[in-house]
């Protein structure tokens, strides 16, 4: 065994592809709902803004134009509610998922640190914790069950993927202060924020939650899911300015710079909240339709009060619900990708074409 696989979990998909052969044997084709990944179009303001910055023929910089900068500010005040906002609290990353794999590692996190993470999860928290020789902790509530000896980085993640839950602003606020009274640094990963249906998101960044204080908090944004931008690799991480400023300057050995026509597009993704609430409208039709169609078929439906799934289940193995639905052709992600906890669920996207949700529909009649 190579000392990569050895210190990492296997990679959940590969697992799921006897399933998805099964489903692209339906005559009508497959209905992938295992995924999360936009397909609906780049708005048009945004690719102009790319094609606009296309002749970059120089390096950009880690920390990105001043315009960039001057967009992530203003989003986080504006959108955020955050107060004070400067350059120094915002660090623009190559897409989420690089931020979270190899953010214990930028942090200097080895052997005899955790990382704490929820019970249900993401599978890239873990994956991070284990590339730097970390404890992986999962948890149900931190306070309650994490040792703040130990724990040197904690994750939250609100709204949830996989389940769509979304965390209280009083439920944030308790755990924040747990955390700065212990000197546990907390990134709170927000990336479906501003894909609340049932509940209305808060940010780590909100006075509310963080006394009009930074420190020791750092948020995570993507522009993958509100602007259909996930081929773009666009996002940022806001807050604790010493954090960040660390951050910044090991990414600046590392290379780890966002390229310029990205930055462009990024700005003007950050500028526009029509395209935001158009992909919003779209997403909230098809959420409805297959929410409907779910439970007419058997299903209950918990927590999904945000982001773009569906927590499904029809109280067996998980794998038999993907199993049953793969023979109507219809893919979902198994519980037990996010921890052993969802072995009796499915993840349910509704990141598919108009046109393949109604066929998912049907189907499901």
């Amino acid at each position: 065994m190579s000392a990569v696989s050895s210190r990492l979990p296997v990679f959940p998909w590969d697992r799921l592809e006897p399933y998805k052969k099964t489903a692209l044997a339906h005559p009508d084709g497959i209905v992938d709902l295992s995924v999360g990944t936009p397909v609906d179009p780049v708005p048009a303001l945004i690719q102009e803004a790319l094609v606009a910055a296309a002749d970059s023929p120089g390096y950009p910089t880690v920390w990105g134009t001043p315009a960039l900068r001057d967009a992530l500010t203003g989003w986080c005040e504006r959108r955020l509610g955050a107060v004070g906002f400067a350059h120094e609290n915002v660090l623009p990353v190559v897409g989420s998922k690089e931020l979270v794999a190899w953010l214990p590692t930028q942090l200097g996190l080895g052997a005899g640190d955790a990382v704490a993470y929820p019970r249900l999860a993401y599978p890239t928290y873990e994956v991070g914790a284990r590339l730097c020789g970390a404890t992986p902790v999962v948890y149900d509530d931190p306070v309650a069950d994490l040792d703040p000896a130990a724990v040197r980085l904690l994750w939250l993640n609100s709204p949830s993927n996989p389940t769509g839950k979304v965390l209280p602003k009083e439920e944030l606020t308790r755990i924040v202060a747990w955390a700065r009274e212990h000197g546990v640094l907390v990134f709170s990963d927000e990336c479906y924020l501003e894909l609340g249906w049932e509940a209305d998101p808060v940010s780590v960044l909100h006075p509310d939650v963080n006394g009009g204080s930074y420190e020791g908090i750092v948020a995570v944004h993507s522009l993958s899911k509100r602007s259909n931008l996930a081929g773009y690799r666009a996002a940022f991480a806001a807050g604790d300015p010493a954090v960040l400023g660390e951050l910044l300057q090991i990414r600046k050995h590392g290379g780890m710079m966002t390229a310029a026509p990205v930055q462009a597009a990024t700005v003007a993704a950050l500028g526009d909240d029509a395209h935001v609430a158009e992909q919003r409208a779209r997403y909230a039709a098809r959420r409805a339709a297959l929410r409907a169609a779910l439970e007419a078929h058997g299903f209950r439906i918990e927590h999904s009060e945000a982001s773009l799934y569906l927590w499904a289940t029809r109280d067996e193995p998980c794998w038999e619900t993907v199993a049953h639905l793969a023979e109507k052709g219809i893919l979902v992600a198994p519980g037990d990708f996010y921890g052993e906890a969802g072995e009796r669920f499915v993840r349910v996207a509704f990141t598919a074409t108009d046109e393949r949700v109604e066929a998912a529909v049907k189907r499901l009649g």
